[in-house]
């Protein structure tokens, strides 16, 4: 029996030529489980409609009008449509404001190559925040962060504000050194955003200067011992990130044992080598060749938008040297990126619908999916 990727890495056809359904080349299957993150839903064992998708993708035929049905809500197809790469389900947008980060953690590039200081265009900001209200139905979070710390923006609370007018979903990913009492009642009177996490390898205050090139932690904790018994955010969460060493589960058990009993969930994470720009992490044994796919925090291709403060869009989050723009907004708009060309052929490259070039960003990435 062919295995779900080589089945629906080509088209099956009809003794008379014609093209039969074909299961979504977008879908992401599992023994147990298809998800399309085109409609971020999933079928499992227990649904009826589970075992019509898997005689789809092991080329047996079902009655054409349960495939009329599957097409319809998105399981199955058969043609070109779906595999142009045109179709997208925005669930979580990257809004960097500045390039400054006041750390040089081991396990990012910032430690090695920091970029220069800029921040987004007020004007600019307002006019992707508008855009973005589109897709409230699907959006579950605007993080202000990917390689900066949110917090250092002169403008934070106000750019806060601003998502929350707009109802947008606002999540920030912070190291805490800028979340003092004074700011977090500040936005405590705005609303409640909708995720908080907080990045905190250690207690240990020496490891911790050697981890993050500077000595922030004894303010950091003052921060966190004043927010850990106010529910700034649905939902709050301490990342303890480390290589998985004995060490790094000490430092878990640690943090954990801290803030028992609060509104932060410890959660525990090995750290990846960002697609092959660090030495340390995760990373593939070999470079991934045939590519089917991304699992990081969903789909990055076609549920994720990456916006740099000058604009630019990337494919993902790992692409800290901007190698693969894929729109720009000071010349067009969300929706002219999210349904452009550009991203749409990266989107073909990343699920192998067509072949990446040798060098791709997926293939030294460990959340690559392959055939």
């Amino acid at each position: 029996m062919s295995t779900f990727s080589e089945v629906i890495d080509s088209t099956q056809h009809t003794e008379s030529g014609a093209t039969k359904w074909r299961v979504n080349p977008f879908l992401h299957g599992q023994p147990e489980s298809f998800y399309n993150p085109l409609t971020h839903r999933t079928l499992g064992l227990a649904d009826s409609d589970f075992l019509l998708v898997a005689s789809v993708a092991n080329g047996s035929s079902i009655p054409e009008a349960d495939a009329e049905r599957l097409s319809r809500a998105g399981w199955i197809d058969r043609g070109e449509e779906i595999a142009s790469g045109s179709r997208f389900y925005l669930r979580i947008v990257s809004l960097e404001t500045t390039t400054v980060c006041n750390q040089k953690c081991y396990f990012c590039p910032v430690s090695v190559d920091p970029r220069d200081a800029y921040e987004m265009q007020d004007a600019l900001f307002t006019r992707i925040v508008g855009e973005l209200g589109q897709y409230r139905e699907t959006l579950e979070a605007v993080f202000l962060q990917s390689y900066n710390e949110p917090t250092l923006d002169r403008r934070f609370i106000e750019q806060v504000g601003e998502l929350y007018a707009a109802g947008l979903p606002v999540a920030v990913l912070s190291n805490a050194t800028g979340l003092t009492p004074a700011r977090v009642d500040g936005l405590l009177k705005m609303g409640q955003l909708r995720l908080l996490t907080v990045n905190l390898s250690t207690l240990d205050r020496e490891k911790y200067i050697r981890d993050r090139g500077e000595d922030h932690l004894p303010a950091v904790l003052r921060n966190l011992d004043y927010l850990k018994s106010r529910p700034l955010a649905a939902e709050m969460k301490i990342a303890v990130l480390g290589t998985g060493d004995e060490g790094h589960r000490l430092d878990f058990e640690a943090i954990s044992d801290r803030f028992a009993g609060s509104h932060f969930r410890v959660e525990r994470h090995e750290v990846m080598d960002r697609a092959g720009w660090l030495e340390i992490g995760a990373r593939p044994a070999v470079p991934n060749q045939r590519l089917a796919g991304c699992d990081n925090v969903g789909s990055r291709p076609l549920q994720h938008l990456h916006i740099t403060p000058r604009g630019k869009c990337v494919l993902c989050c790992e692409d800290y040297d901007e190698n693969y723009v894929v729109g720009d907004l000071t010349e067009t708009s969300v929706a002219g990126v999210l349904a452009g060309p550009q991203l749409a052929q990266m989107r073909r490259w990343v699920y192998g619908l067509e072949e990446a070039p040798a060098d791709f960003i997926c293939r030294n990435c460990v959340f690559a999916r392959t055939k």
